[in-house]
């Protein structure tokens, strides 16, 4: 694969799971002007996937919350009734509407419900400032906003443009529930699959947000090339057929983690549809490790997906051991890659689970390579082999493609990648060039077959003209009995250019200071990575997602240091 392009290639003995007319033969078609791999039997936007999937799965529980259990048939119902609402309220095809809320039920079938309309989601971060909210609506101009109390209050702060209207997110949820004589039937207004369906906003970690704009045809491929995973395991694998009289298969169950207004959050939510699963919602409020192995307990959740600092607080929880969380059969995640440490716990205290780590991001709706089971083994630190539908490229500063093991900039094609960034073509032609190769931001290189990040392009140092990747560092110190968390940021130097600078919170009872800290990293790492700063601090600044917020983190370092 040297200085060539990195695409996915079905694996010998699969053949029949992509044989003419089987559910993932792939075929190769124009995908906006330029030839990509498909899947050659797709369904065509994203209210046929609600429709197809529910006459599947039926009465079978699909969302879980604490006031309200919906099966498949229940959304579709549920669906239809607030899209006919939404009708009548004047939503047409192409309009946005926006929500800003915690995830709650209405949130989840006012989304499905514009999205079959032919109308486009825009989903407000809802942790954002009267502000930011106003400028995600300024951008977005959605004919109508729904907003739970919390951010209504924020919404009416902000000073919203007087053409803006404004629903309390409530009025939804008499619309809930099963069929009911004389429902509307499902919007029937025709949908190309490169039709705009979902603006996701960027985590304004490199400036303020912009809004990734996801087509019906991301959303429909996204899903099949996750499922394609478990379908090739199960053809190379096969599991003995059931005994006569054995119980049926358990339905496939996970915990909704991410928020409604993430990538974390829409993948799991359209994925549950397409493997028929129950996912559970835990009650509004910040994360909670404690009502996450509650919840696990309950209902047998087969599938945990959290961030790294997420999986720390489960498996370091104090009363891990007294929870039932034996169902747990696949944990995974993306946000950052997981240290050995993290997977030596993971491996300690989830024995029976299989363990993946994904790389992707909004734009691709989390798309790029994946790994996973006994290939952990082998790759621990990597994140995996390029994922179906997917064409992934390393390039230099000159857009060239560089050699296996060098370090440079991933680039992703597909039908997975957005349509470019909403009403911002400078942004868009920045991020997608003429083939619509998708420009990460993000330094990795590949090496023995399988991909490993460096870096986001704005976390790297350069120290004296040597490329520092925090993430190395982060690893590290991660290892460190007395560390809890850490994050590795660069600060001026007026000769150096930067230097390195470690943000470290310490576990309770520790005594660990910053030469201690500066020795641990010298005894793995060359000089020039060890921390020149070592600051300790309480806790990490974190956006929504459970990302550092390390731009944050930049400013008070520097301003700290600057002050003396």
């Amino acid at each position: 694969m040297a200085g060539t392009t990195w695409i996915w290639e079905p694996p010998a003995g699969a053949d029949v799971l992509f044989a003419p007319g089987a559910p993932f033969e792939m075929a190769i078609e124009p995908v906006l002007g330029v030839e990509c791999k498909v899947f050659k039997n797709r369904l065509g936007n994203i209210r046929e996937v609600l429709t197809a999937f529910t006459a599947r799965h039926g009465d079978l529980p699909n969302l879980v919350f604490p006031d309200i259990t919906l099966t498949f048939n229940d959304v579709q119902a549920s669906t239809a009734r607030v899209a006919a609402w939404f009708a009548e309220l004047g939503v047409v095809k192409g309009d946005r509407v926006a929500f800003a809320s915690a995830n709650v039920a209405s949130y989840v079938i006012g989304w499905w419900a514009t999205l079959a309309s032919g109308a486009i989601v825009s989903s407000l971060n809802g942790w954002w400032t009267p502000a930011e909210l106003l400028h995600g609506i300024e951008l977005s101009k959605p004919r109508l906003v729904f907003a739970d109390g919390p951010r209504m209050k924020r919404l009416l702060e902000a000073g919203l443009p007087d053409d803006v209207e404004v629903h309390d997110l409530s009025e939804i949820d008499h619309l809930l529930g099963p069929a009911r004589a004389n429902d509307p039937s499902l919007p029937s207004a025709a949908i190309d699959e490169d039709d705009p369906a979902v603006l996701l906003f960027t985590s304004g970690t490199t400036g303020r947000p912009k809004a990734a704009c996801l087509s019906h045809r991301n959303f429909v491929h996204f899903p099949s090339a996750a499922t394609l995973a478990g379908a090739v395991g199960a053809v190379l694998a096969p599991q003995p057929a059931p005994a006569a009289g054995a119980p049926a298969p358990k339905q496939p169950s996970s915990i909704m983690v991410g928020p409604l207004f993430h990538v974390s959050g829409v993948v799991p939510l359209i994925t549950a549809h397409h493997t028929g699963s129950k996912l559970v919602f835990p009650p509004v409020g910040s994360w909670s490790e404690t009502t996450h192995l509650e919840l696990t307990q309950e209902h047998s959740v087969g599938g945990w997906s959290a961030v790294p600092t997420q999986f720390w607080r489960l498996l370091e929880h104090p009363d891990f051991d007294k929870y039932d969380t034996s169902s747990v059969t696949v944990v995974g995640g993306g946000g950052a890659t997981y240290s050995p440490e993290l997977l030596r716990l993971m491996a300690k205290k989830l024995p029976q689970a299989r363990l993946g780590v994904g790389y992707g991001m909004s734009e691709t709706l989390g798309s790029g390579s994946r790994l996973g089971g006994i290939a952990m083994d082998s790759w621990p630190s990597s994140v995996g082999t390029v994922e179906a539908m997917c064409e992934l490229e390393i390039r230099d500063e000159n857009d060239n493609v560089v050699e296996d093991g060098e370090v440079g900039e991933i680039c992703i094609r597909g039908a997975v990648v957005f349509l470019g960034y909403w009403d911002n073509p400078e942004a868009s032609a920045k991020a997608l060039d003429e083939r619509r190769w998708y420009r990460t931001g993000d330094y990795g290189r590949i090496a023995d077959g399988v991909l490993y990040l460096e870096s986001r392009m704005r976390d790297m140092i350069i120290r004296g003209g040597e490329n520092v990747y925090p993430i190395e560092i982060e690893h590290r110190l991660e290892e460190h009995p007395e560390v809890a968390e850490v994050a590795v940021v660069g600060v001026p130097h007026h000769q150096l250019g930067q230097e390195v600078a470690a943000v470290v919170v310490l576990k309770p009872g520790s005594a660990l200071d910053a030469d201690g800290v500066k020795t641990w990293v010298s005894e793995e790492l060359a000089r020039y990575k060890v921390p020149t700063h070592v600051i300790f601090r309480d806790a990490l600044p974190y956006n929504a997602t459970g990302k550092v917020l390390k731009h944050e983190l930049e400013a008070d370092i520097t301003a700290e240091l600057a002050a003396g």
